[in-house]
């Protein structure tokens, strides 16, 4: 097709396609590869070429592999390929709630950097003494939302609190917001007669354009939901840059997002009403426990638990996302 490249859309939508089969094939080489190679280990071993040791490590790695590609298969539904907004809200309780949201920030953080994501702090609000009231994180990459959408729902920590001077045990709760992070692929309809904008100026350390310029955007949008005639005002604040027209593109494209995870959990919604399966995302359910005193993360719905919660708070919570969607990735379809 000569003038592929003269329609940029839908070039990019084709090569996204292209990028997809190739994920798969790269995969389905790398585990034939592993399991030949693992093949050829115990033949050696047998006439003691390689040790036992040698072996164990390849068939390791072969597990690891075919259960990665298993684990990708999970994800199949459109907007798993997407990137993801994850915003979490302390809950009530002030410094210790608040620094319970920091924690749970850092240890996604650090899961996004240990997965090759790229991260950006849309929205910070610190909290009074410690921690922060709220953050909006965009992790952008391949299959990002497929992941997190996991940790969507409550996280309760119990602990010594460092803020208490009895040293009593607390609980605290923190909640967990996923969305799809839209790319150009995805059709979202914005109305621009539904769209306001006031600007403020920045807060935070630094630089001598703070609190001068009012580089910081505020959207409001005015959302009527179609299926059940619902009105609500969408706000969504950005101070991500120095940049105006930059927050206000980022402001935007979260405008997008919210929008189209409206219309994938009125889907999800009616999905569940069909099928009538045990399958669907609790938005807004307490799903984890962290129980720092006895050395305990468990998930409710999935039973999963571990003692690692100094390897979880480091953002291993990989063995969570698995065992979630192992149990409930293959009912979304």
């Amino acid at each position: 097709m000569p003038d592929f490249w003269e329609h940029p859309k839908e070039a990019q939508i084709q090569m996204k396609k292209i990028k997809d089969l190739q994920a798969w094939i790269h995969g389905y080489e790398d585990v034939e590869k592993a399991v030949e190679e693992l093949g050829l280990s115990f033949d050696f071993y047998k006439e003691e070429l390689v040790t036992e040791e040698e072996v164990d490590a390849l068939y390791a790695e072969a597990i690891s592999k075919i259960e990665a590609l298993e684990l990708r298969n999970m994800l199949r539904r459109e907007e798993d390929k997407l990137g993801v907004v994850l915003k979490i809200n302390s809950g009530a309780g002030g410094t210790e709630s608040q620094d319970w949201a920091s924690m749970l920030m850092r240890m996604y953080l650090r899961w996004a950097e240990k997965n090759g994501y790229k991260t950006s702090i849309a929205n910070l609000l610190d909290g009074e003494e410690a921690g922060i009231k709220s953050v909006t994180i965009n992790v952008e990459g391949d299959f990002a939302y497929g992941y997190l959408k996991s940790e969507n729902g409550v996280h309760r920590l119990v602990r010594v609190s460092p803020y208490n001077a009895q040293g009593k045990r607390m609980t605290s709760f923190a909640s967990v917001f996923v969305t799809p992070l839209v790319d150009d692929t995805i059709e979202v309809k914005v109305e621009p007669a539904l769209l306001s904008w006031d600007t403020f100026r920045s807060g935070g350390a630094g630089g001598q354009n703070v609190n001068k310029v009012e580089s910081g955007v505020r959207l409001r949008y005015q959302f009527t939901d179609p299926y059940t005639g619902e009105k609500e005002e969408i706000l969504i604040e950005n101070t991500e840059t120095r940049d105006q027209p930059k927050n206000k593109e980022n402001a935007l494209r979260q405008l997008r997002s919210i929008l189209y995870d409206k219309e994938l959990r009125h889907r999800m919604e009616e999905q569940a009403k069909v099928e009538a399966s045990k399958m669907k995302i609790e938005w807004g359910s307490q799903i984890r426990s962290y129980v720092f005193d006895d050395r305990r993360v468990k998930d409710h719905r999935t039973g999963h638990q571990t003692a690692d919660v100094g390897g979880v708070m480091d953002g291993d919570i990989d063995g969570f996302i698995k065992a979630f969607l192992m149990e409930f990735a293959g009912n979304e379809e």
